[in-house]
Order: C-alpha cells, then structure tokens, then sequence
C-alpha cells in the first residue's frame, strides 16, 4: 500500500495473504461456525490459521514470527470475521495488542518463551484490563503491584476477560506502586497457573465466546515480568490502540459477510415472480450497505497504516467508532433483507447482528473515544493551519 499519497492499495503479497485466508474461512470456517456457539474455544480453526502464518503475523522474525504490520493483521481479522466472529475473536490477541506489547516492552526472557509458541498456534495471550468498578474509567482501577525484592506483589480482580480459560500468558494493567490516578497504571506479564491466580466464573456472550473473571491475590511475579512502570501510561494506551484498530476490522468483516449473504439471498429469493435482487428498494439497501462498508475501511485502513509502530490515537478512536456503527447499521439491514429467515439461529446474518453489538463495548466505548477525539480537536486546533494542522497530511 502506498502509504506517501493516501492510495490505499494493496500490494500483491497483501492480495495473497488476503485470498489465502478468505479460502480458508470460506471453505472451512464459514461450515463450523456453529461448533464454537457454546463457548467451545476454537482450536481447530486457530491450528489451521497457524499452518499459513497468520498468527505469527505480530511476531518478530526473532522469535519464528512474520513480524507484518497493523494493516496485514487487520485485513486478516476482516476475513475471518465474514464467517466466524469467534475465531475473529480467538485470534485478536495473537495478532494484536498482546503479542506487540510482549515484542515492544517485555524482556528477553518472557520473548523466547512466549513468542515462538505463539507463532506455532500452540499459546494465546489474554489481556486483562477491565475490573468489577472500573471499566472506561481506568484512574479508578483497584488492581495494584507492590515491589518486594525480587518480585511483584499483584493484587486484584478483573472481569469480563477473553480467553482466559485457555490463554497461557496474561498482559496486566494494574497500578505500580501509590501514585494516584492513570499515572499509576503500568502493566506486567503474568504465567497461566503463577501461585494465586486463579480463574473464576464465566459469562457466555451472545457472540457465543466465553469472558471470564480473573483473580490475583497476592500473586507473587518475577521482577522482570514489569512490562511498563508507573508513569508510563502514554505507552501502554499507546499500544491500546492495536486493539482498536483490530476490534474495527472484526466490526468491518462482520459488515461485509452479512452483505455478502444479503447479495446471495437476494439473487436467489423469488417474490411476485422476480428475484427481489430486481427490486429498487432492495438495491438500494445494498448500495447504501456497500457504501456504508467503503467509507469505514477507507477510515480504517488509513488509521492502520499510521501506525509507528503503533496507530494514531485519534484515527483509531475515529475508526473504531465508525466501524462500530456502522456494523450494526448492516447487519440489521441484512436480518432485514432475510425477513423471518434472517431472525432463527440457524442464520449467519443473525449472529452476525448479535456478534456486531460488541465491538462498540470492548476496547474503548464508543462514548469515550468521542470524549476523546473532541479534547483533542478543542485543545489542538491550529490557528493558522486549522485541522490540518493537527493531521499532518
């Protein structure tokens, strides 16, 4: 993609990354998707993404990786997100915010460990950053490390977790030490099993995955698993904005699977002695769907490609909240467009539009990023330059 003169086009090797995993999700996952509606982690899928390459994708070559960049990771999660939301979801970790944190902050150690089994689709990585009082509001966050010696000391609950009945490693906000508010909050690596952690109770999405409630009491990490001190919570944000980008890729791919079965169905469907494809009304839904579709990717892909290594926070808030929107706008028009077939379990367009309703809850509320995109334009606005100024074009 030439990222100099905002042509967003993909270069050949993008191309046949992309056409290799939309094969694979659309000759095996799209078949399976039901399998994982129980909260049934979805190995089989994740080993068969492994045997192309994509969950080594965020992984320095160092450590058996790819070592590609958001963009790559984001046009993965879009196709696989046309057909299984929790697959999508299953590889989020691996190919986003998690593994660049380990490659960016962590040390040696936890990097030859971690990484190489992540590449090989045998590990996934969980982050832990919600608690039962704190959500959004992060200066609120009980969940704290005491230094003693050569450990840390962690303490607290989170809740609403991914993958933490599978995930071998576990990336940690918490407060370092006593200072006060998002000043305080840094992040550390934590070992599935590391004595007193423990897993609790779980929630069953409507998405079909499984979020669970993590506890640590005093749970004793070695010193060297800090992977962010206390004052550095420009950085860890600044890695958080992986996450969004990638959340907006499985809300855009969610967006484009279910105007692909839209377009199928329509084709296909015969009222009044003519395929309702032929009705103006129903090409209209489409063209707006398709519209709808466009100018989110376009906003998306752009906020990929800023990043250095990690994404503006500005364009990834702006994504995440118009793919988010968006998804939802969609995949109601395409339970629409089905009529009675689009609202029974059976159908894909269906859990798509449940599957939809998470992206604009996880990873920065929609609500929030606004707050955060409008101080930022208030406090930011050039004088002379106006907005340009502050995008840089």
């Amino acid at each position: 993609m030439d990222e100099d003169n905002l042509t967003f086009r993909l270069t050949g090797t993008q191309r046949d990354m992309v056409m290799s995993v939309r094969r694979l999700a659309q000759q095996r996952f799209k078949d399976r998707w039901k399998q994982w509606q129980d909260g049934t982690f979805p190995w089989e899928n994740m080993h068969d993404l492994a045997e192309i390459g994509v969950l080594s994708m965020s992984v320095p070559k160092a450590y058996g990786g790819l070592e590609l960049s958001a963009l790559d990771a984001a046009l993965v999660l879009e196709e696989i997100a046309k057909v299984c939301y929790v697959t999508a979801m299953a590889a989020l970790g691996e190919v986003g915010t998690q593994t660049r944190m380990i490659a960016h902050f962590a040390p040696e150690n936890i990097k030859q460990d971690i990484l190489p089994r992540v590449a090989a689709g045998s590990a996934v990585l969980s982050i832990c950053m919600t608690e039962p009082d704190a959500g959004t509001d992060l200066g609120r966050m009980r969940s704290n490390v005491r230094r003693q010696q050569d450990e840390l000391i962690l303490s607290g609950t989170k809740t609403l977790i991914s993958r933490a009945d599978v995930a071998e490693g576990f990336v940690v906000f918490a407060r370092i030490g006593d200072t006060p508010g998002i000043d305080g909050i840094g992040g550390v690596y934590v070992q599935r099993d590391t004595p007193g952690m423990s897993i609790n109770s779980a929630y069953h999405t409507i998405g079909g995955e499984y979020l669970s409630e993590v506890v640590f009491d005093q749970c004793r990490v070695p010193a060297d698993q800090l992977l962010i001190d206390a004052g550095g919570f420009k950085d860890l944000i600044s890695a958080f904005n992986i996450q969004r980008c990638m959340n907006a890729s499985i809300s855009l791919g969610l967006a484009e699977g279910s105007l692909e079965e839209s377009i199928r169905y329509m084709r296909n469907r015969e009222a009044y002695e003519q395929r309702i494809g032929d009705f103006q009304g129903m090409r209209w839904k489409v063209s707006e769907m398709y519209r709808d579709i466009e100018a989110s990717r376009s906003l998306l892909y752009r906020a990929c490609a800023s990043a250095d290594p990690f994404p503006d926070p500005v364009l990834a808030a702006l994504a995440k909240m118009t793919c988010n929107q968006m998804s939802l706008r969609v995949t109601s028009e395409a339970v629409q467009i089905h009529g009675g077939y689009g609202f029974v379990e059976e159908s894909l367009v269906a859990r798509q539009y449940c599957c939809a309703r998470y992206g604009s809850l996880g990873g920065g509320t929609t609500e929030t990023l606004s707050n955060l995109v409008g101080r930022t334009l208030v406090d930011g606005l050039d004088d002379a330059d106006g907005l340009l100024g502050y995008q840089n074009y």
